[in-house]
């Protein structure tokens, strides 16, 4: 009878030892590598899906009809990361982007509410303003906008949002972020820098 719950102890070690082996595995290959030019590689999940379009890159994390679409397609979960050339003109007026001077808002008018393009959105003053690590030794500026997605007759507020905004100034690298995706703070915290 010992030998027997010997036997079976050894092999439920082994067992569980496999299977934490496993599920290691498994959350090693949940993960996929992005690697933005001149800049951080984030170590983002498979589900998420990448396109790239000159120095935009749109990472879509949930429901999108069009993720090839520009930056301002309604309902198209996900965030951006925008590139020197696009902050040129990625302040109100196409202005160069600055966060001090305001929110990345490419536009001259009012763009539609990302949940719902029937509304228009307006951004407010930041209600948020620091800095966060964007993987070792790499400070962002990191700004939080208020939205609010109003009518276009006469500005009735329907819905809100929160732009958030992560800057690094010397790679002119910017990500944007207006559905609060889950996990992707971790995934900015945790970027590595090639050295």
């Amino acid at each position: 009878m010992r030998r027997m719950i010997s036997l079976v102890a050894a092999t439920g070690a082994v067992i569980g030892a496999v299977a934490v082996t496993g599920a290691d595995r498994a959350y090693a290959t949940s993960t996929t590598s992005l690697r933005l030019s001149g800049g951080p590689t984030l170590e983002i999940p498979r589900t998420w899906r990448v396109h790239r379009s000159g120095d935009q890159v749109h990472v879509v994390t949930g429901a999108c009809a069009k993720p090839k679409s520009h930056y301002f397609e309604p309902r198209c979960q996900g965030f951006w990361v925008m590139g020197a050339k696009t902050l040129k003109t990625g302040g109100e007026g196409f202005r160069r982007y600055n966060p001090v001077d305001g929110p990345f808002y490419p536009a001259v008018d009012v763009a539609p509410c990302p949940t719902d393009p029937k509304l228009g959105h307006v951004l407010g003053k930041a209600v948020a303003v620091g800095h966060r690590n964007i993987g070792e030794g790499h400070k962002a500026h990191y700004r939080v906008w208020p939205g609010r997605c109003v009518t276009y007759d006469d500005a009735t507020e329907k819905s809100t949002f929160r732009q958030r905004e992560w800057y690094l100034p010397k790679e002119r690298l910017l990500i944007v972020d207006q559905w609060a995706t889950p996990g992707l703070a971790t995934v900015l915290r945790n970027a590595t820098w090639k050295s």
